[in-house]
């Protein structure tokens, strides 16, 4: 039997081979650091090994070396996932995009960028915009996070209610497939139908399918919008929720509208000191871009229709500052309310009519199980996102806080929503997608990821409940 000391280094020695220009990482506080990403309620095992890649060659050596062996493997880019799908498996090596940083090309006549998997969303975005170029998507990780995975669980964002999220901008990806094959998908042209919609299909397949290591998107023009704020307090979240379905319902289509409630906002304010207002119970953030005449009346629609709902201190705000410092409080709200202890964050996503109700059953789960419950929300999507914070080492309170995740998700479902809007099933998710998907969809998900990996090694038990091969 071999000690598992000699395996470790055996296995390092090979991986380092491989993957030359890169890094192997077998230490204890490597290893554990790498065994999750940031949905830490999800179970989770260490690798045997962690390998920072910094080409697409390297990952198809490790893939096709990993196969020989039977060791599963587990794609990652930053880690900021929140519902498991970076989590280390049973004899799993972590493979990392996290070094293949470079934005490759950027076209500015046909609208294109082409980007490793490791570039951070912002980067992006940043080298879009010195050749004039935007590139929409922006979940609120969109600093930390990386566009590799952005694609892998198609992300959302705050600007998808009128934008779109990740796959809506996904032109083509490099793949290494479960065979160690590399192969390019999709186009660079602005139309193309030739085959199978393939580039789809791997947006959003969470790692189960393939590891993409290089993504092709399409950019809009930079110029043509003029951002204006529209903000607004209410006594509610029912009430901010009436605000949001009232918005819909007038069919307009705001650039963002996101909810933050009281305890998200203290949580922000005492971490960052923005100077919000310390009585706001909650705040709605709308945005329209449209230039000129009709953007102030957009403006002037929204403000009328808070303040129809019941919101109070509605204000509009055309300096982009003020626009951008409100907004900051929304992306900062997460990792606010973890310096208060483990978070348990929800992703659901309901009709926008039913924000109302659902905001509602958020609040009579939280009184239920006696536990507290933080909003955010992409509010204009229908995209809720209640965190559930339970104190360090509390078990009890970590019981009480899974039954209203449960029931939060029954209550989604509801109503006509799906269990998750962006974030990916994941592992915490699995559950929910096993009521959601019916059993034929199920099996054609089992079908598919036969058919292109029977070995069933990259990422195993994640994105739908499948069957494990190893």
């Amino acid at each position: 039997m071999i000690e598992p000391a000699v395996l470790t280094e055996t296995l390092s020695h090979d991986l380092a081979a491989l993957a030359p220009g890169g890094q192997v990482l077998t230490d204890d506080a490597s290893l554990a650091e790498y065994s999750h990403d940031d949905a830490e309620w999800a179970p989770f095992e260490a690798p045997l090994a962690v390998v920072l890649a910094t080409s697409t060659t390297e990952v198809a050596a490790i893939v096709k070396y990993a196969r020989k062996r039977g060791i599963r493997i587990v794609p990652r880019g930053s880690g900021t996932g929140l519902s498991g799908g970076a989590n280390g498996v049973r004899n799993c090596i972590v493979v990392s995009l996290e070094l293949m940083r470079e934005v490759v090309e950027i076209n500015v006549d046909e609208r294109y960028a082409v980007a490793q998997a490791g570039v951070i969303n912002d980067a992006l975005r940043e080298a879009a915009a010195a050749v004039g170029l935007w590139y929409p998507p922006d979940p609120a990780s969109s600093a930390i996070s990386t566009i590799g995975g952005n694609a892998a669980t198609n992300a959302g964002g705050i600007c998808c209610v009128k934008y779109g999220v990740t796959r809506d901008y996904v032109l083509g990806l490099t793949v290494v497939l479960a065979d160690g094959e590399t192969v390019h998908l999709g186009r660079r042209t602005a139309k193309g139908v030739t085959g199978y919609d393939l580039t789809g299909l791997m947006v959003g397949s969470e790692g189960t399918l393939g590891i993409i290591t290089e993504v092709t998107v399409k950019l809009l023009p930079l110029a043509g919008r003029v951002e204006q704020g529209i903000i607004g307090y209410f006594p509610s979240l029912p009430a901010a929720g009436a605000a949001v379905a009232a918005v819909s319902s007038e069919g307009i289509v705001p650039a963002a509208l996101e909810l933050i409630d009281r305890t998200c906002l203290r949580a922000v304010d005492d971490w960052l000191q923005l100077g919000l207002p310390a009585d706001a119970h909650v705040l709605l953030l709308a945005k329209v871009d449209e230039p000129g005449a009709a953007g102030r009346e957009l403006a002037d629609r929204v403000a009328a229709i808070f303040t129809a709902a019941g919101g109070v201190d509605v204000e509009q705000a055309a300096d982009s500052d003020d626009v951008a410092r409100l907004f900051l409080a929304r992306r900062m709200a997460y990792p606010s309310l973890e310096r208060l202890g483990p978070v348990l964050t929800e992703d659901v996503c309901v009709p926008r009519s039913a924000v109302p109700e659902m905001l509602s059953r958020i609040q009579a789960s939280a009184a239920r199980h006696d536990v507290v419950i933080a909003n955010i929300a992409h509010a204009g999507d229908g995209n809720l996102h209640p965190l559930i914070i339970a104190p360090e080492g509390d078990l009890d309170a970590k019981a009480r806080a899974k039954a209203a995740f449960d029931e939060i998700v029954d209550d989604c479902r509801a109503l006509g929503g799906t269990v998750t809007g962006e974030h990916g099933v994941g592992l915490l998710k699995l559950p929910g997608a096993a009521v959601e998907l019916e059993p034929r969809v199920i099996g054609m998900h089992q079908a598919v990821k036969d058919a292109l990996h029977p070995d069933g090694l990259f990422n195993p038990g994640k994105a739908f409940p499948q069957t494990a091969k190893a």
